[in-house]
Order: structure tokens, then sequence, then C-alpha cells
């Protein structure tokens, strides 16, 4: 089948927002008694949006929070995250080549767990956001990563079968979404080692390697 449309991942493959998050994550838990490290969020919680963050660590950590109180962690994480991002560069230094490049040829969207606002505003202000053809955000979808509802969503909005489409990813939570849906995948090693992300159909250690030709030999892939 040919390639019809590109859907990339935004935390950890465009942005390298993730220590951003985890970041402000820290801020809000640390009062809570809860210290949560680099290795144990890369591992538990970053495949998640944030609310299945706050829902997962209520588990595990078997705190008593409630939608409302789970709603009031969501919106002051997203507060602080703003604040972060309003006054940094957050975008990979490839990241806009890529995407014109990419853009040039086929439609381009994002299939992410991160909230709408926060995309929008990181790529206002590398001046991208009027490339992408949609956005699927947290919230746009029944269930989030890694079940295949952003991918399959993304599909719609594109017109096309997902199986013509490519989803570039950085974490095994967003491969197994981008597979489930019937997507090739190409995953580039921002977050994880390379020996992690064998579930991808390609993979890149630089968004600098993901040229037009490189993308089009997936098409001729078995």
């Amino acid at each position: 089948m040919s390639i019809d449309a590109i859907v990339f991942d935004f935390d950890g493959v465009l942005a390298d927002s993730e220590p951003l998050h985890l970041r402000v994550y820290q801020e809000i838990l640390e009062p809570q008694g809860i210290h949560l490290d680099k290795a144990t969020y890369c591992e538990k919680y970053l495949g998640f949006d944030d609310e299945g963050v706050f829902q997962q660590i209520a588990t595990d950590y078997r705190l008593l929070l409630g939608d409302e109180e789970i709603e009031m962690l969501i919106e002051e994480k997203a507060r602080r995250f703003e604040k972060l991002v309003s006054s940094s560069d957050v975008l990979y230094p490839g990241a806009a080549p890529c995407v014109r490049r990419l853009a040039a040829t086929w439609p381009v969207g994002i299939a992410s767990g991160a909230l709408g606002a926060e995309i929008e505003l990181m790529l206002r202000g590398a001046e991208l956001l009027d490339i992408f053809r949609f956005i699927v955000s947290s919230g746009d979808t029944e269930h989030t990563k890694p079940a295949p509802d952003p991918y399959l969503r993304a599909a719609a909005l594109h017109g096309v079968p997902p199986g013509a489409c490519v989803a570039i990813e950085d974490s095994h939570w967003g491969l197994q979404s981008a597979r489930a849906a019937g997507m090739r995948t190409i995953a580039v090693t921002h977050t994880y080692p390379r020996e992690t992300l064998r579930d991808a159909d390609a993979v890149v250690d630089s968004l600098d390697d993901l040229t037009v030709e490189f993308v089009k030999r997936l098409a001729c892939a078995p």
C-alpha cells in the first residue's frame, strides 16, 4: 500500500519536552511525599496523558484522589507547564526541517497524549502550527495510547486508511498504539535506546535521518 500521510507523536519526537513534564510532575507530587525520578517516570508513566499519569500514581501510591482532585491536578500541571514552555525553545533541533521536508510530500498531523493548547503553543513558537492538517490531543478520543484510538482518529481526519499512514514515535506505548491501528511505524531514539524499539518497522537515531526517500522505502518493505 502507498504512503498517503505522516502522523507524528509530539513529546519525545518533535519536542524535547519530557524533562519539562517530569519537572512539573515532581513539583506537584513532592508535597505529597512522592519523589518521581526520571527512571521511574520513563518506565511507568511516560506513555500516559496527564489524567492517566495522575490516576496511575494514585493507584501506585494508594492516594485517595477522586475525579475532582485529579482534574485540579491536571489544571495545575497545565498552568506550570505553560509557564515553562513560554520561556523555552523545546523543539529538537532537527524538528522543524523534518516537518517541513516531509510536509512537502505528504499531509502531516499529530497524534499525542499532550494537551492541545500545549502542543499549539510550542508549534506556534516554531512557526510550524499551520503546516499540520490536524492535531489529535488529550481528550480527543475515548482511550489514549497505548490504545489505537488516537491513531485511528488521525487516519480518519486524514481521510485515508490507517495502513496508508506512517506513525513516527519514540516509545513502546506509542508504537503499540500505532501498530494496533494498522499503521507502519518509525521510531526515533530520543527517549529510549534502539534495542527497546524493535517493534518499529524502522528505527532512526535522529530526525535528520527522516528523509522522503527513507520513508518511501517503507512502502516497498514486506
